[in-house]
């Protein structure tokens, strides 16, 4: 049986280098996987997740209205998946989670999704929202918090370094815009 799993950690943890070392070795062992990340991260060039450490593959782009289902039906009847790897998972739709969770029960694709689990301000993302109420598997990466702990928020910081608790859900960054911290570290912060 094919199973949805999700992949969560706070930034840093490793979710991108985990999902192209998974890539690898379903293409190491001559299997077909597709990959996919969100169009609105445009910290690389479209279509293209990258890791921290160097690592990076093709992928097919998804927004709001992507049908993931339909993308996966069209290249499965080019060349048997083997799985199916979706980078920045937070920004799917509940539709998309649905559409995933599909692919593993009537396509019998095993999907394996990585992303954030809470925004800047601890809030529930609504991928991620849907992904934990219908994931079959839930993994948490680790994260390392500044104080040795294990992170588990997303601290947004301005140009200066200090944290932001105002604004859009979404705001696009990396290290320059983001922390990884311990709950206790992040409630400190935003205090």
């Amino acid at each position: 049986m094919a199973k949805l799993y999700f992949y969560y950690a706070a930034m840093n943890a490793g979710k991108s280098t985990n999902l192209l070392q998974a890539a690898f070795n379903y293409a190491e062992r001559g299997m077909a996987t597709m990959l996919f990340t969100a169009a609105i991260d445009d910290r690389a060039q479209p279509g293209r997740i990258t890791s921290r450490i160097g690592l990076e593959a093709e992928a097919t782009p998804f927004d709001a209205a992507s049908d993931l289902k339909a993308l996966v039906e069209a290249e499965a009847h080019k060349r048997p998946l083997s799985c199916v790897l979706v980078d920045e998972a937070q920004f799917l739709t509940r539709t998309q989670v649905l559409q995933l969770a599909s692919i593993c029960d009537v396509s019998k694709i095993p999907v394996l999704a990585y992303g954030l689990r809470t925004d800047f301000r601890g809030e529930l993302f609504e991928g991620s929202a849907a992904l934990l109420g219908l994931a079959d598997n839930l993994v948490e990466l680790k994260a390392i918090c500044h104080c040795g702990r294990k992170a588990t928020m997303n601290l947004r910081i301005d140009n200066a370094g200090f944290a932001v608790a105002q604004g859009n859900q979404t705001e696009i960054g990396g290290n320059d815009r983001y922390v990884a911290l311990c709950r206790r570290h992040f409630m400190e912060a935003m205090a």
